[in-house]
């Protein structure tokens, strides 16, 4: 039913990983091959291309379903539907930031102190020309094909480059003056696919399964045993996302408790619970949590 098209490249890892935890594994014949399959009725055909191109093709109706990054989506300026944002990106849960960067030891400590005709890389053009040009600059800007931060100070004044952390720019000897776009990886769709009923319930229906799967990762959940007199200490500790569940166990011998909580907090979850009373402390993997 719906052609699904996925990012190659700095995202390509993350996205697969994604798809797997939410049980839409993707088949392909080798880590190259630009075909693939989900064994679900909901999706007739998976292709893998860069993310720059995957806006324009969704838009146009090659697929009715991608995945890419709000920066191409900006950049293309492409006429898709987006169904949300889905956050992760290369190697984080962050966002990445289009930004600007100048040398380190640059006078200018802002976008508005750059001159007329300053001479801008990047890889997003477009993008890069409407925020200028927004502004009142006129900038001579060249396309990037990539290393655009080793362009600074020979070449060009300033770059326009994506970053999560900084640091990439900073080991390069820059610093960044503004932001002009703050992006996620997005699920995005084709209007005319949107309007259709059936897909459209196919495309909700895998944006729960994507979401049940990014709701679970740094979760786990913990289940143990306490005693009545110790019960309000234990629901106390317990960092849940919501209310505990609490039930009465067999033959009135006490509760058993239950909560989703933080990976990061169990290692020291678990000795305090068992310091307090609680007993037969299980933890157990959560794959998927669907509000």
């Amino acid at each position: 039913m719906l052609k699904l098209v996925l990012p190659k490249g700095s995202l390509e890892r993350a996205t697969l990983e994604l798809f797997e935890a939410a049980d839409l594994t993707v088949n392909r014949s080798s880590s190259v091959d630009y075909k693939a399959s989900i064994d679900d009725a909901r999706i007739s055909e998976v292709h893998i291309l860069r993310p720059q191109e995957i806006p324009t093709y969704v838009a146009e109706g090659l697929f009715d379903l991608g995945i890419t990054g709000r920066d191409w989506v900006a950049e293309t300026g492409a006429a898709v539907e987006s169904l949300g944002e889905l956050r992760y990106s290369k190697n984080t849960s962050k966002p990445v930031r289009i930004v600007v960067a100048v040398a380190q030891d640059d006078a200018h400590a802002s976008v508005a102190d750059l001159p007329q005709g300053v001479r801008v890389s990047t890889e997003y053009p477009e993008l890069t020309r409407r925020f200028f040009a927004e502004r009142g600059i006129a900038a001579d800007i060249r396309l990037s094909y990539g290393a655009t931060e080793a362009k600074i100070p020979h070449i060009v004044d300033c770059v326009v480059d994506i970053t999560e952390t900084g640091r990439a720019l900073r080991a390069a000897g820059l610093k960044i003056i503004d932001t002009i776009l703050t992006s996620y990886t997005e699920l995005i769709a084709n209007p005319a696919a949107v309007a259709d009923p059936a897909r459209a319930k196919a495309m909700q229906q895998v944006r729960t399964l994507l979401d049940g799967a990014m709701a679970a990762r740094g979760r786990v959940l913990v289940k143990v045993n306490v005693v009545a007199e110790r019960l309000d200490d234990v629901i106390a500790l317990l960092p849940a996302m919501k209310s505990p569940t609490v039930n009465k166990l067999f033959s009135d011998e006490g509760y058993a408790v239950e909560a989703v909580v933080p990976k990061n907090r169990i290692n020291a979850l678990i000795p305090e619970l068992k310091e307090i009373g609680a007993t037969d402390i299980i933890e157990l993997p959560i794959l998927k949590i669907v509000p």
